[in-house]
């Protein structure tokens, strides 16, 4: 769960302190010192702490989380605050990344890349596909979504080492076991070319889209897919209304909904095509989990993210998010919608209790007991 992890430490000094929490309309400009050395980021305060310190937005929709002890100036400004044009971010993206690197533009991405032109727009039609998928999808149950703020950004290396050198300031060694991500601070997707050109050479960068399609849709490709669908949709609900960036959001919450959409398709040319099919491999993990599930595994899961945390009960728990994920958009559909406007509300940095949590989730769908009886009964169906 990158997109968790990556949020942690840059936030965790405004969460103890936090004043308002009300996105202003106007450009504040924070001159700060970080690491030995000065940065001026300029944007919109999210949220500020009562000692000062500041969630800041930049014109890129990167989130700024600055202490006040770090801050040399800070200064508003009249000016009304926008997003940068695409032509703008490009530039700056270009600026950012290794040389080499190129942008491939769609209707709600910027795609940079320093592999093949036919693999970034292989990746731009399957994130579109999904884009329109996910849209369409919350619509018909009743909760409309608006259009991103700002471009998404999906950062594609050419090769695994390049993509590790560069990952490795955000994840540390946890990069190694990841093949992308979703990073709240910078509102990016990360990931590298999953045909494998760092094992045949720069030459195989000429695959044309059918070969890709080819590879990507193989049996053992499968996953992989499903795990860059997966970020692509943690990218999507942050954007469009589902989650907040920041908030606290429960872990079961945002990674049911992601491992709801990520289900691999193999009948698909691209190894996805839709939504709400039975995730096999997170099944099977639910299955063998109940052998030894404890009455009390409904509750742990909503109440706190410890479990996800846990290296030696985090499989568990994201198969259990899967599976309540599962029934309640196909038995309590609804109730889930309700029970999903009220999360979308959260504001940045406020945690949550247990307590509120138990509580928020009794609201929309009753006694926790009954609830998971019948969760039990539906999962038993499944061969």
């Amino acid at each position: 769960m990158a997109f968790r992890t990556l949020c942690n430490s840059i936030a965790l000094g405004l969460v103890v302190c936090l004043g308002t929490a009300s996105p202003s309309s106007a450009i504040d400009e924070v001159l700060f010192r970080r690491d030995g050395k000065e940065r001026q980021v300029s944007g919109r305060v999210v949220v500020e702490a009562q000692d000062g310190g500041v969630l800041l937005q930049a014109e890129d929709g990167v989130l700024w989380a600055i202490q006040a002890e770090e801050q040399l100036k800070h200064a508003s400004d009249a000016k009304p605050f926008h997003p940068m044009s695409r032509e703008e971010m490009s530039k700056r993206l270009l600026a950012e990344l290794p040389s080499g690197f190129t942008v491939y533009s769609t209707e709600h991405y910027l795609i940079c890349y320093d592999t093949s032109k036919a693999y970034a727009v292989w990746c731009g039609s399957l994130f579109e596909q999904l884009h329109m998928t996910f849209t369409n999808f919350w619509s018909k149950k009743g909760f409309d979504l608006h259009e991103p703020e700002f471009p998404l950004v999906a950062v594609v290396f050419a090769d695994r080492q390049s993509y590790l050198k560069h990952s490795r300031a955000e994840l540390g060694q946890a990069t190694e076991a990841i093949i992308g991500y979703y990073a709240l601070t910078n509102n990016r997707m990360t990931m590298y070319d999953l045909t494998g050109v760092e094992a045949q050479g720069h030459a195989s960068r000429g695959r044309t889209a059918a070969q890709i399609n080819q590879i990507l849709s193989q049996p053992n490709a499968a996953r992989t897919v499903a795990t860059v669908v997966h970020e692509a949709t943690h990218q999507i609900a942050f954007n469009c209304g589902l989650h907040t960036r920041l908030s606290d959001c429960p872990v079961w919450f945002c990674e049911g909904i992601a491992e709801y959409f990520e289900t691999p398709d193999l009948r698909s040319a691209k190894g996805w095509k839709g939504i709400g099919g039975v995730n096999r491999a997170r099944l099977e993990e639910f299955r063998r989990y109940c052998e030894k599930r404890p009455a009390s595994s409904l509750e742990t899961l909503i109440r706190d993210d410890k479990r996800f945390h846990d290296a030696s009960q985090a499989t568990e728990a994201y198969a259990e998010a899967w599976a309540v994920t599962h029934f309640l958009l196909t038995q309590r559909r609804k109730d889930y919608v309700a029970y999903l406007r009220t999360l979308s509300k959260k504001e940045p940095l406020r945690n949550d209790s247990p307590k509120t949590r138990i509580d928020e989730f009794r609201e929309a769908f009753g006694d926790l007991k009954q609830l998971d009886a019948d969760f039990l009964k539906f999962m038993a169906k499944f061969r």
